[in-house]
């Protein structure tokens, strides 16, 4: 595209969103477009500056990692806010008067409960697996990334994705689904930047100069494919106006019920499991420095997965208006599913034979092992939760939360952080990170942050469901639902507790990423440049 058709495509962008910010019906979509407005006219008024300047040659024979520095720069940034706004609505659940009265509606918990979601699922995590992504694929196919400066499309358009999503929530914008998902221009967009990502990955697949493709290649694309058809099927809407953000679902009552746990339970398949296993395929053996365990067992490991998590949704629907043939569908499926699930664990904690001793002196290999065991773990917990004896008990309670708590902060969370600070001193050159003894303040202040926070919600949500089925002689309920809340309190101080040392320690790790990173490089910038 050349800097002539960039110009004319910008300024129409900010000539539009100047359009709507003056015709908005809600706060929202004004506040939007003029955000749009805003990005627009700098990038009109950078490309016009530049326009006359000569273009920098790009080295074709290097890979393309300033795009991956600061997918690493976002990634811990944005994990730090998404884990601070958990700390906050754990204390206003525990103490209802954090609920400030001159902050409303903005800082209630309904609304800031959504943006903690999004954060760390959507901006810690979603950022660690294109970081990682666009890292693995160029390193395991010897190739530059495909399209350019596509790939920084991808990244900038993801960062403007969160921020729209976020600043929706706080505004009272969404399409009100359990997995409140932001209005329907914001769904557009992250298509679009969606699209250009499965470009960016399968182009650099296709044009690879290693002839095979690398496991972690699979677990990333059926990430990326699987996605992408999730995030259009569930966010099917027909918009209100074009001058709002208002929208009709496609979808209603026990269909979108059925769609969005579709897409619920999925998202935590895809975007939360076969991403970040295509992650621990790939870090795991690297900073473990041996091969992995079994490549077979990947393999089935992969096909198993992909085919056996997309049916497991319904799990979520026992005892309600779904038909009982789809839930007990769902909760086979799920059940099944803990073996494969299992394999994966396996394969990953193998591949430390014959390097057990690491975990005595690498606490980042620790991370990632711990991981790994988190892994197994909350995958062993889910099925288990998915029957419908045990559902009855769990469902509704903080058992549920304790449960994905201990998959997103330690699973998801702890191989990212290792991914981090395997990936820092690599990308900028240095030969080591700046504190180890800071990685070894950093896991045991996650782990125990963990344990607290799972532990708690465990013992909490199981007292809850009891309480909620205790009946007297007569049949009558014996706890009102104030009285389970009454008896929550402890334990929710000690959930948030846990969240502060959770929080603390991403706080140690950006600062030893940001010491590590100003040090003084010690690799030749040639380390860079792919095998031919």
């Amino acid at each position: 595209m050349t800097d002539y058709v960039k110009l004319i495509a910008l300024g129409a962008i900010a000539l539009f969103a100047a359009i709507a910010a003056n015709f908005a019906r809600d706060l929202a979509y004004q506040v939007h477009a003029v955000l749009i407005m805003a990005i627009s006219g700098g990038l009109f008024l950078w490309v016009l500056r530049g326009i006359d300047e000569p273009k920098k040659a790009i080295d074709q024979t290097e890979y393309m990692d300033d795009v991956i520095r600061a997918g690493a720069v976002a990634t811990a940034l944005w994990g730090v806010v998404g884990f601070l706004v958990g700390v906050v609505i754990a204390f206003q659940l525990a103490f209802p008067a954090l609920n400030l009265e001159w902050a409303q509606p903005y800082a209630n918990f309904g609304r800031l409960r959504p943006l903690h979601t999004s954060a760390v699922i959507f901006a810690f995590g979603g950022n660690a697996l294109i970081m990682s992504s666009f890292y693995i694929v160029q390193r395991t196919s010897a190739a530059r990334l495909f399209g350019g400066n596509l790939a920084w499309f991808v990244f900038w358009g993801y960062q403007l994705f969160i921020v729209l999503a976020a600043t929706g929530y706080l505004l009272g914008a969404t399409q009100s689904k359990e997995y409140a998902e932001p209005e329907w221009y914001v769904d557009l967009w992250l298509t679009i930047v969606w699209v250009a990502f499965l470009l960016v990955f399968l182009g650099t697949i296709l044009k690879r100069k290693e002839p095979h493709i690398y496991v972690a290649n699979w677990f990333l694309l059926s990430f990326i494919v699987t996605v992408a058809m999730l995030h259009v099927v569930n966010n099917l809407s027909i918009p209100v106006s074009i001058w709002g953000s208002k929208s009709v679902q496609v979808f209603a009552g026990v269909q979108d019920a059925m769609t969005q746990w579709w897409y619920g339970h999925n998202a935590v398949g895809f975007f939360l499991t076969a991403g970040f296993l295509g992650m621990m395929y790939y870090f795991v053996p690297k900073q473990a420095e041996r091969p992995v365990y079994s490549y077979k067992l990947s393999i089935i490991h992969f096909w198993a997965l992909i085919f056996l998590y997309i049916w497991a949704g319904p799990h979520h629907l026992h005892y309600t208006a779904l038909p009982d043939w789809a839930s007990t569908l769902g909760m086979v499926f799920s059940v099944i599913l803990w073996m494969p699930s299992w394999g994966g664990m396996i394969n990953g904690l193998m591949t430390l034979s014959g390097a057990w001793d690491k975990l005595r002196t690498d606490p980042i290999i620790r991370m990632m092992v711990v991981s790994i065991g988190f892994y197994g773990m909350s995958t062993f917990e889910g099925p288990m939760m998915s029957i419908k004896a045990v559902n009855s008990l769990s469902h509704y309670t903080d058992w549920t939360i304790g449960h994905v708590h201990s998959g997103a902060l330690g699973w998801n969370g702890m191989i990212t952080f290792g991914a981090l600070y395997f990936l820092v001193p690599r990308l900028w050159q240095r030969a080591s990170l700046y504190s180890l003894p800071a990685v070894n303040w950093h896991f045991w202040l996650a782990t125990i942050g963990i344990v607290l926070y799972a532990a708690s919600m465990w013992v909490t949500g199981i007292m809850e469901g009891l309480m909620w089925r205790e009946v007297d002689a007569n049949g009558f309920l014996v706890n009102s639902f104030a009285d389970t809340v009454d008896a929550k309190f402890v334990m929710y101080v000690v959930r948030a507790l846990g969240g502060v040392m959770y929080l603390t320690g991403a706080i140690i790790m950006c600062w030893n990423l940001w010491m590590t990173v100003r040090s003084a490089p010690s690799r030749e910038v040639s380390a860079a440049v792919p095998a031919e």
